[in-house]
């Protein structure tokens, strides 16, 4: 059941949709080479707390951590440790929050140093296409044309592989609800979109293959073959005309741009 929100329902997700951007943004000034995971997580777990959230991820379905941070071939659910990031890797960084009863989910993924420039594509790339599902998700369109916006520009035109067995999804008084949004599928298969509607746009897209696996601690999520794997995420309310971004990647854009140790995701064409 899809649970159409009021305008009201809505600033509140909002204010929880942008504690979440807020949360990353201060991650994004703090990743360097030699920071551990866990040390991103207590961090992030702190900053909810201050700001009157509790983190939506601890002890869903028992998952231990605040956050999830997904680094290189990690394509979601990646455990928070005690290694060390290093130069050349990528991370993502997925986060959730609940504020007044409502919800925020989204995810960004960053670039530390001397990254392939074959990687910054993907992550160009996919963050290119989080936008064009984006731009589907208005009334009256149906939940294949987020899928197959997503899908044409990554796989079709990149030859990517989209993640199937994980999907987007609706957001509210709970983490997950309907509807499902794949980031794959045919233009106009689906249910129609209604106005009211907040969704959890998030395209997960590997370098090489589409196959993934779950390792032995049941959550972590990694490409079965070894490659790169890009996680980008907003929440967004479905309107008539235009969908309302309730998340704001710009001041996380900010953030990334003034630290010396990540790589913004510009454009950067490979042969």
């Amino acid at each position: 059941m899809v649970h159409i929100k009021t305008p009201a329902e809505v600033e509140l997700m909002r204010h929880s949709a942008l504690l979440v951007s807020a949360t990353l943004a201060e991650i994004a000034k703090v990743i360097r080479p030699g920071i551990t995971t866990l040390s991103l997580d207590k961090t992030i777990g702190e900053m909810i707390r201050d700001h009157g959230g509790i983190p939506s991820f601890l002890n869903f379905h028992g998952y231990p951590f605040n956050s999830c941070i997904s680094v290189n071939d990690v394509v979601v659910h990646g455990f928070p440790n005690e290694k060390e990031l290093k130069d050349g890797d990528i991370i993502s960084v997925d986060i959730g929050i609940v504020k007044n009863g409502y919800h925020g989910d989204h995810a960004y993924t960053f670039a530390i140093g001397d990254v392939k420039p074959e990687v910054l594509q993907l992550i160009r790339v996919t963050k290119e296409s989080l936008f064009k599902g984006i731009e589907q998700a208005i009334a009256g369109n149906r939940i294949g044309d987020i899928g197959a916006a997503i899908q044409e520009h990554t796989e079709k035109k990149y030859g990517y592989g989209v993640v199937r067995e994980l999907v987007g999804h609706g957001l509210g008084k709970s983490l997950h609800e309907d509807p499902q949004v794949p980031n794959y599928g045919k233009r106009g298969a689906g249910a129609k979109l209604k106005e009211g509607t907040v969704l959890a746009i998030e395209p997960m897209i590997n370098m090489g293959k589409k196959e993934v696996y779950t390792e032995s601690d049941g959550w972590t999520v990694r490409t079965i073959d070894g490659t790169a794997s890009v996680h980008f995420e907003h929440d967004v309310c479905v309107q008539k005309n235009k969908a309302d971004i309730l998340s704001d990647y710009s001041i996380i854009e900010a953030a990334e741009k003034a630290n010396s140790h990540l790589v913004t995701s510009e454009p950067v064409l490979v042969a």
